[in-house]
Parts: C-alpha cells; structure tokens; sequence
C-alpha cells in the first residue's frame, strides 16, 4: 500500500514524533509532506528512509499551496492519504480530492476539552474543521476521550476509529548506569531530588505551578524537557522565587534520537534539497536518560489530548502526578498503581513532592535509587500494537469491510 503523510510541521512536537514512531512500525511504502518547517523529527524520518518533501508554506492563508500539494499527491499515486494536525487536515483534504484520492485517513492529535493546538474551541473553528471532515474517508482519535470529543463536535460516530498513541516501552528502561551520566551531564548531584516534566513550554501547561512547587522545596531539583514562549517567563519566575539554581531548563529532546543525517529533506518548490532546519536535544541526552536522572515525573497541564509524557515516564519506572491524562482515564486504576492524580494547586503539589521528597533520600541512603516495576498501562500503550491498529483503519479505508459469511 503506498501512503502519503501530510502534517503541519517537523519540529520536535508529540504528533510529528509519533509520525516518525509509526513509520518505523508500518508495513507501508510510505512518503511525508511536510507543510513548513521541516526541523529536527523531518531529519530523523529521512535518516530512517523515509522520504519528505518540505511544502515551504508562507502561513495559514498560503492558498497558492493548495494547487503545488495537489500535484505532489497527484505525481505519486498514493493509494492512501494520512494528515495529521489542524492545518495539514484541511489542506491535504482539499488537495486530495483534487488529485482524485477518495482514501483520506485523518489523525486527530490535539482535541482537547477547550482548545484545539492551542486555538479557542470558537464556532468558526468547528465549522472550518467539519467542512474538511466530511471529505475524508475516516478520522483516527488518538484517545477514547478524543473521540467523544469529536463525536460531540459533530463528527459521525461510525466514522471515528480509536488508534491510542504509542511509544516503545523497552526503550525506556530503567538503567542506573544512564542516570548517573546525564546527572553527571546535566550538573545534578547524585544524592540530589529531581522532579521532572516534559512539554511545551506554553502558558497552557501550566509549569509555572510546578516551579512555584518546586521553589517552595528547599534541596529539591526540576528538570524541564522542552522550550517554548514561555521559558522567559519561568526563568524569571525562578529567579524571582530564589530557585534559579535548582531549574533546569534542559531544552527540547527530539525522541527517538536522532540517527546519522541522510540525505536532506526535499522543497516541493524547486528541484534543490532544502537541507533541514537544525534540531535535536541538547546536550546528547536521549529521552530514557533524562527520565532516569528523575525520581518523580509531574504533569501539570490541566488539558490533553492522551498524555505521552506520562505514559513514558511509567514506562520508566518513574511514580507520576497528573493533574488529567486521557491515557490512563480511558484505562482501569490498576492499569497505572503509581499514577496519581491530583488538582494541581500549587500547596497540594508542593505537599505531595515533599513526601516523595522524603522517600527519594530514605531509599537512596539505603538502597540507592528506586524504581517501580512497568505497569500494564505502559505496556498496553507500545508502539507496534498502535501500528496494527491503524493498518486495520487503512485495510478498511481502502478495501471497504471485511465480508462476512451468512448463516445457513
């Protein structure tokens, strides 16, 4: 089956790394378009051997690009179309069924409960997204909770197919010999309390309550994985709460790391390789490092779509505080024992970080640094099993259902 991807952009994002994750894992002759900004997760898919072809679009309102994605589609014959994320979803719609391509998948990534990629859930946006629906063949939720989101915004049920996001849960091992090098790496010291988060740095978040929680914890570190508008601001809070020296602002982690650079990312406006835009983390730190150098995982923001971040962090054996993650909501309690949720008030946090505060140097002086074993929740979430799933949607996108026998 030959599948062409479109999606917005190729920075280091949670949907654009779990398009290069499921890309590894799809047992499909598969070619991306990105929109803009081919960055760091577009370098990584060319070095794994997938091909993508930067779109150059000027902005949301470029409908000169409409016409050049058209003919892209229609100069590869793909016998399936995949967008992912706002924009891409309703470009590549259109430039689909203009290049006559009725077999268009749609991956909604970023649903949450009063946004959509941080745009206001208005009218308009909802009418702008269900004209583009409609000329798609299926749209993917990456949740259960997405998906009655999207059923309650209008979308037909019988249309809505639940692929959950994945990751690769071995990767993400303990292993104590990682820890103490990105500790030794990163300037923490071994006996130090880490907390740890990951995200965008984005006033949704709300990582501003976590460095509150975190200033408020004398002796106590925060790792923050990833850059944003609003690092500026967390910098100076930071300062302003005296724990300037206790915040770490580690930088965006491209994940999974990235391989030997191949060949660049193609312009789809001229025949020249655009080259890439730079990227990766900072530092050579991968993912399952970082989490390593942690010894307790904090998500503050109060509105997702699935919750990755968390669900690595189990997969690392690390206990995590959430204030909503749809990953575990749509799973059993037991699925996740050393998840816990929480309200995400500054002194209820700073409560809770202090008891693990407490254990984290009881336990170190004992035994050394704990982990828990990797719940189901974890488990249930790999990337291959996500894999199979979509291929499901796209056997039935493009071969109808599968017939059923009549009783005789």
């Amino acid at each position: 089956m030959k599948v062409l991807h479109i999606i917005t952009g190729l920075g280091i994002g949670g949907a654009e790394q779990q398009l290069r994750l499921l890309l590894r894992e799809l047992p499909t002759d598969s070619a991306v378009i990105t929109l803009t900004n081919p960055g760091a997760v577009a370098e990584g898919i060319v070095a794994d051997g997938v091909p993508v072809t930067d779109l150059d679009m000027a902005g949301n309102r470029d409908f000169g690009a409409l016409p050049r994605l058209a003919t892209l589609v229609r100069q590869g014959q793909y016998d399936l179309v995949h967008t992912h994320l706002y924009r891409a979803c309703l470009y590549g719609r259109f430039a689909a069924r203009l290049a006559g391509v009725r077999t268009i998948v749609a991956t909604e990534h970023s649903l949450g409960a009063v946004q959509i990629e941080g745009r206001p859930l208005s009218t308009g946006v909802r009418a702008l997204y269900l004209a583009g629906e409609r000329l798609g063949t299926a749209t993917v939720a990456v949740s259960a909770t997405v998906a009655r989101r999207l059923e309650r915004w209008g979308v037909r049920r019988d249309r809505i197919h639940v692929v959950p996001n994945g990751i690769e849960v071995g990767r993400f091992a303990f292993d104590e010999t990682a820890r103490r090098a990105a500790r030794g790496r990163l300037g923490l010291p071994r006996d130090a309390f880490v907390v740890g988060a990951v995200g965008r740095l984005a006033a949704g978040k709300r990582f501003d309550t976590l460095v509150r929680a975190v200033a408020d914890l004398p002796g106590a570190h925060l790792l923050l994985i990833g850059d944003g508008p609003e690092q500026g601001r967390l910098r100076r809070l930071a300062e302003k709460r005296g724990a300037a020296g206790r915040i770490l602002f580690h930088g965006a982690c491209q994940d999974p790391p990235p391989l030997p650079r191949a060949s660049g990312v193609t312009s789809g406006s001229s025949d020249e390789p655009s080259g890439g835009r730079p990227g990766g983390s900072s530092g050579g730190t991968d993912l399952p490092a970082l989490l390593a150098a942690m010894d307790v995982f904090v998500s503050t923001s109060p509105d997702e779509a699935f919750g990755l971040a968390v669900v690595e962090a189990l997969a690392a054996g690390l206990p995590v505080l959430h204030v909503t993650c749809p990953a575990l909501q749509d799973l059993p309690a037991e699925a996740a024992p050393g998840a816990r949720r929480i309200s995400g008030s500054v002194p209820e946090l700073t409560a809770e970080l202090r008891q693990f505060q407490d254990m984290s140097l009881r336990a170190f002086q004992e035994t050394g640094p704990r982990r828990l074993p990797v719940p189901a929740a974890a488990r249930h979430y790999d990337i291959s099993h996500s894999a199979e799933q979509l291929m499901a949607v796209y056997e039935k996108a493009v071969h109808g259902p599968a017939p059923t026998r009549e009783a005789s």
